[in-house]
């Protein structure tokens, strides 16, 4: 169920200012059905910008539109009606230890008013969605972290909202616990066309599962775009050095011997996206041109289902024209084509 050109939520302008500028004329919008990363480095206004759009902060300036409804503008009483429709999961969960795992889930359901036996029923429900049916009676202490963040899942989605916010909630988990959440949360945007926004600092969590990546840096919206679009050609200094941790980076020992202007062979460095990625480009290089080039370093990834290519090579810099005829043919098959400096072997 995917609604991507249905907006539910624009901020437009937002200021929220401390001592200086945490959020500096931010400008953005959720769709309905979409999963949207929101990345940034520590101190970037991750949590500033989340706490603005749940409404656990207020903005200084600009305004905040939901389903339309300029809810800056409305009572807090009418307000706060329309920001039940917005739920949040917490990186360190925020149960209560002294309730039991279904009257967890119930809490938000019991503050607005439910009758007892539709809290039950809906908590049961929201367990089951979870996969954690069997654990309603069970106490926090009796659960492992990965099952402590489904609970929490359960009670966000408890009172029917549109809109999911995740502030790190995976952060605090291991790989393996990590993707059980994140497949978790898919399956249930995709069930109920939920919208999930991923506010993280980690590239690997964005890469999984979102669809759209908006990429924060000292309180400014300094780029975004689809997720493929964004990991095959980053512009922002924060985007590149957040995926720095997870592409190919040349070897040490052959980065340490480059030499700007000469050397037995030329290091260039290779970006390649969609069709030009299911091609086995080298066997092509080597048809059309003759020249042949090993892979020192890199490889193909999969994201939003496109392929996406990262490559070191290595092409014999001894003949100058046939190398230049191999930069050419890489020039006009790739993203990118960068010789990055020659190396003595």
């Amino acid at each position: 169920m995917k609604h991507f050109n249905t907006p539910l939520l624009e901020l437009k302008n937002i200021r929220r200012f401390f001592q200086e500028a945490i959020l500096d004329d931010v400008s953005l919008t959720i769709y309905q059905g979409e999963i949207l990363g929101i990345i940034g480095r520590s101190g970037a206004g991750k949590t500033t910008l989340i706490r603005c759009i749940n409404g656990l902060d207020r903005i200084d300036s600009g305004k905040i539109f939901f389903d339309g409804k300029n809810i800056t503008q409305l009572n807090d009483s009418d307000r706060q009606l329309i920001q039940r429709r917005i739920a949040m999961i917490f990186q360190h969960f925020n149960l209560l230890s002294s309730l039991r795992v279904i009257d967890n889930v119930a809490l938000p359901l019991k503050f607005v008013g439910y009758p007892k036996k539709k809290r039950r029923q809906l908590s049961l429900e929201m367990l089951d969605l979870v996969g954690l049916s069997d654990k309603a009676s069970y106490y926090p202490a009796q659960l492992s972290g990965g099952q402590k963040q489904r609970v929490g899942i359960a009670r966000a989605l408890a009172s029917n909202p549109v809109i999911l916010l995740s502030d790190e909630a995976t952060s605090a988990l291991d790989s393996e616990t990590t993707q059980s959440i994140l497949e978790l949360l898919v399956g249930i945007n995709q069930k109920t066309g939920l919208a999930i926004v991923l506010i993280t600092h980690e590239m690997e969590v964005i890469r999984s599962i979102a669809t759209r990546i908006l990429v924060l840096e000292h309180g400014r919206i300094v780029e975004e775009g689809m997720v493929k679009d964004v990991f095959a050609r980053p512009q922002s200094t924060t985007a590149r050095s957040l995926l720095q941790l997870m592409i190919p980076a040349l070897p040490t020992k052959i980065s340490e011997k480059l030499n700007p202007y000469h050397g037995q062979e030329a290091i260039i460095e290779l970006r390649i996206s969609g069709a030009e990625a299911r091609k086995p480009f080298l066997n092509n290089l080597q048809g059309e041109t003759g020249v042949v080039a090993r892979i020192i370093q890199g490889g193909i990834d999969i994201i939003q289902g496109e392929s996406l290519g990262h490559f070191f090579l290595a092409i014999s810099a001894i003949d100058k024209k046939k190398l230049e005829k191999a930069r050419e043919w890489l020039a006009n098959h790739s993203d990118k084509s960068e010789v990055l400096g020659y190396v003595q072997f």
